[in-house]
């Protein structure tokens, strides 16, 4: 046995395909009948075991640690902090408990990362069937070696990367590397050194699954070097995107961290120098309009909102796996869609049946045996075309699948293309189990990729005898003489039948022929040279793997919302073309391979991946690399999939999305949502439902701010003019987190705006607050104050003690939240109307629970000790409500001015 060290596979660039298998084993210094014991173990010392390293991952504290990482959150500390050293431990506590839930409804939702790389461990095969010593033996697929021979049978995940050595009828399902949706058969001869990963039929990848046949390959990668962990890699070394409702709260909270302090220092030093306060009151006054000032309650609100969201998109069939992924598909301008099983059923279909005179289109989708079959567009009926009949018949006969009807739908067992036969024959209405009774199969010739053709032997109970042969078209006309019209049997006309199969070829159809030939009635075992020639041609089978219904129609309202949908998949250029073309993408006159893209520098697809939405026969690496070029062009990308291929790709978009039921794990760990009913529809619902959240999340904050800013500007008066604060810091702590947290919690639960899905996508980089919103900010402050400060001063004049004026103050403010909170719901569209008064369930819910802690808290005794309370009497209590209506009416008067002033320009959309 040679014991040269063996190359790396990485020393041969991973073109392991474009070596004979004889060089193969010369390479990897290996022979047909194995490594032995021991020259194994030196290569697993050398290589290591065949498993995918595990990264460090964080502890379960270390994760939860890290929501507190937020410079709003380390100003809310601060101020515990501060409360807490002055002795205000209900301030500290309330403040404490806000920090405390937004960090564990953070650590739940959020999504772990480096569950992508676990999951696709557990792609690996656990066993492998090898030679070693010249005998075959199990053994645990990580102690696989690069050398050693691996048997693969049907059923088999394969355990490493193998070059093939030996195949009889070897097919391997590699729709999670590919996107391919068939069982790929296999050879044995080198191929191209650019074929692409699709197309090295002379290899078989780790993590993929043997469908049918058996063969013999030799191990030339394993563990990290394997194509699965090449995208283990990808994944490892993926950034995970800032949301950019994330980054915008990021750049608001220094904004306002840095407001807070410079005010505070500001008042601090005008009140001691120029009022002459003493510093220990000035102190007190500034953690006062400190506390005014920060929004305590912002974080639970933006959680909660975004909680909300999460539940009502899992009523939709989307679940959210982290966060802040709801506000960021608000801002999707571009989804990159994988085909199979996203946008496609991944079944295949009849779609055409070609006959010597004319060409037939079969109806329905996927394997529901429903549908009709028309000529030229009128239906025609089956039982009255014979050799439509006779077609169908021997195509279900010479057949090796299985069609099942279960609760959850019908099924294929077998091969899917042989599936789609099936189900096209009882679509003409043939007795599946009937037709095989009464014409047995006697004997086959399995299907083979060296003869690419099927043959089974029938005989009839009357003792006549038929032979059927199904295969690739080109070569089942190699194998045919005559061609039947309908009527008679007539020489075949060869070129017209090449036409046909080229016209169903461009339409991304995979062709299948069907031919039959009599055999004499003695005739009882197949041989080759049975259908050596002589057989008749019936007819030609257009398959292909349909689009969704429902996906057609979400396509359709993704680009009325202002989205583009791409295509990225493992296919055929051809095939993903058509199916492009049938969804009514916006670009399909043209297709970009993966052969292309490794053409392209990064200038030259950058300026076209805006034009083109059909990529095919991509890797895992052109997939990631679209994605990052999209978003250098200022696109917001959401990329669905449910292979392990799209793993990476996932992970690098700004909102990766998984199927639920067809996906992979490592697919579904690596996005952060999850379609469990694989419905591409799903996809525009979700869509919908973020864009409302984020809409939601900003009315949350235009309602909040105002109150704030009434707040600090009255302790900023009441320092200017030399006056008492007419709200103490605890008060300001009770309205900012009971009744401002309580009614902006309703905003949460206001419904999709009517013209949601007709807006285009919000820029990904828009300002949080627009100049309107700035302006309503500033103008609703100021009303806030002057209502504070006014009722404050007015009280005092009119000789109440300074306890029952600061009850009428935070009274005052509290009534003109609930009126304001009713204004806000609709930013420049009246609220004056039934629906606007009326207003939600959630909005009356939350009105009613701040009337009754306000009372609570302005007449309960213990309430009198904490927050030093006093009762309002009726008059006062008129007073402070009609404060509140004055509020809202001086609103609506500024929306009326604003809408007439618009009017004249392109109008702004209503929020």
């Amino acid at each position: 046995m040679a014991t040269a060290s063996p190359l790396s596979a990485h020393d041969t660039a991973r073109l392991w395909h474009t070596l004979s298998p004889a060089q193969t084993l010369e390479s990897r210094a290996a022979s047909a009948a194995g490594l032995s014991a021991a020259e194994a173990q030196l290569r697993l010392d050398q290589h290591g075991p065949n498993r995918l390293p595990e990264g460090k991952r964080r502890s379960a504290l270390a994760r939860f640690f890290i929501h507190f990482h937020n410079l709003l959150i380390y100003v809310l500390l601060a101020a515990a902090l501060i409360t807490a050293l002055l002795g205000h431990w209900v301030d500290t506590a309330v403040i404490m408990g806000v920090v405390l839930l937004n960090a564990v409804i953070g650590f739940i939702q959020e999504g772990k990362a480096e569950d992508a790389l676990q999951a696709i461990r557990l792609m690996l095969s656990p066993q492998a069937m090898v030679l070693r010593d010249g005998r075959r033996q199990s053994l645990a697929a990580d102690q696989l070696v690069p050398g050693d021979i691996v048997v693969l049978q049907a059923g088999d995940k394969v355990p490493a990367d193998l070059r093939l050595l030996q195949v009889k009828n070897l097919q391997i399902q590699e729709a999670v590397l590919t996107g391919e949706s068939m069982a790929v058969p296999k050879q044995v001869a080198a191929v191209a050194a650019d074929a692409l990963l699709g197309d090295r039929r002379n290899m078989a990848y780790s993590g993929t699954l043997v469908s049918a046949g058996h063969g013999l390959g030799v191990v030339v990668a394993t563990g990290v070097d394997t194509e699965i962990g090449h995208i283990s890699t990808l994944v490892a070394r993926v950034e995970t995107l800032t949301t950019p409702l994330i980054a915008q709260m990021d750049r608001f909270a220094r904004w306002l961290t840095l407001a807070v302090l410079a005010l505070a220092a500001a008042v601090f030093v005008f009140g001691v120098t120029l009022r002459e306060f003493g510093a220990a009151e000035m102190f007190m006054t500034v953690v006062g309009l400190a506390v005014a000032a920060i929004p305590e309650g912002l974080p639970a609100i933006l959680t909660v909102t975004l909680a909300i969201g999460v539940q009502r998109m899992a009523r939709r069939h989307a679940i959210i796996r982290r966060l802040p992924a709801v506000e960021t598909l608000g801002s999707v301008s571009i989804i990159c869609s994988d085909k199979t099983g996203t946008l496609t059923r991944n079944e295949m279909t009849v779609r055409s049946l070609a006959l010597a005179a004319e060409t037939l289109e079969v109806g329905g989708t996927g394997y529901d045996p429903h549908g009709d079959f028309a000529l030229a567009g009128v239906s025609l009926d089956p039982d009255r075309h014979p050799l439509l009949q006779q077609t169908l018949r021997a195509a279900c006969l010479c057949n090796d699948a299985a069609l099942e009807h279960r609760e959850s739908g019908w099924c294929v067992h077998g091969d899917p293309m042989e599936g789609a036969l099936l189900v096209a024959g009882a679509k003409a209405g043939l007795d599946l189990t009937a037709e095989a009774q009464n014409l047995p199969r006697t004997d086959l010739i399995p299907f083979d990729s060296e003869h690419k053709y099927m043959a089974t032997l029938h005989h009839s109970h009357a003792g006549e005898a038929l032979i059927l042969l199904k295969g690739a078209p080109e070569r089942v006309l190699q194998l045919c003489t005559q061609q039947h019209n309908g009527e008679q049997l007539e020489p075949l006309n060869v070129n017209d039948w090449h036409a046909r199969i080229d016209t169903l070829a461009r339409q991304g159809q995979r062709v299948l022929a069907l031919a039959y030939k009599q055999a004499p009635t003695t005739q009882q075992t197949l041989e080759f040279a049975d259908v050596a020639d002589g057989m008749v041609l019936l007819g030609l089978f257009g398959l292909i793997d349909p689009p969704r219904d429902e996906a057609i129609a979400a396509v359709a309202q993704c680009q009325a919302a202002g989205m583009q949908v791409k295509m990225i998949t493992g296919d055929h250029a051809v095939t993903a073309a058509a199916i492009a073309a049938q969804l009514k993408l916006t670009h399909t006159d043209s297709v970009i391979t993966g052969h292309d893209l490794d053409q392209m520098d990064d200038q030259t697809l950058r300026r076209r991946v805006a034009d083109v939405d059909v990529y095919a026969r991509v890797s895992p690496e052109h997939k990631l690399r679209l994605v990052k070029l999209l978003q250098e062009r200022g696109a917001v990308v959401a990329m669905t999939g449910d292979g392990v291929n799209d793993a990476p790709a996932l992970k690098r978009a700004d909102v990766g999305i998984a199927m639920g039921h067809k996906g992979t794990e490592a697919a579904k760990e690596a996005a952060e949502m999850v379609i469990t009913d694989d419905n591409f529809a799903s996809i525009a619902r979700a869509v919908q439902e973020g864009r409302t959240v984020y809409t939601n999340l900003k009315k949350s904050i235009i309602f909040l701010l105002p109150v704030n800013g009434g707040e600090s500007l009255s302790i900023i008066a009441a320092v200017l003019l030399g006056f008492t604060l007419p709200i103490t810091p605890l008060q300001i702590l009770w309205v900012n987190m009971v009744s401002s947290v309580a009614l902006a919690m309703a905003l949460a639960f206001e419904p999709a705006e009517p013209d949601v899905m007709r807006q285009p996508p919000r820029p990904a980089r828009e300002p949080l607050l627009s100049g309107f919103l700035i302006w309503r900010i500033l103008l609703v402050s100021v009303l806030f104050a002057a209502g504070v400060f006014g009722i404050f001063s007015w009280s005092q004049l009119h000789g109440s003690t300074l306890e029952e004026s600061r009850t009428y103050a935070v009274n005052t403010l509290v009534a003109m939240e609930v009126f304001y909170l009713f204004s806000v719901r609709y930013l420049r569209a009246p609220s004056l109307t039934l629906r606007g008064l009326l207003g939600t369930r959630a909005v009356l819910i939350a009105v009613g629970l701040v009337l009754a802690l306000q009372l609570i808290f302005t007449y309960a005794p213990f309430m009198e000790r904490l927050f030093d309370t006093r009762p309002v009497d009726f008059v006062h209590g008129l007073e402070i409500i009609m404060l509140g209506v004055l509020l809202l009416f001086i609103l609506e008067l500024e929306k009326l001015v604003r809408r007439r002033h618009t009017a004249r320009r392109t109008p702004e959309p209503e929020n």
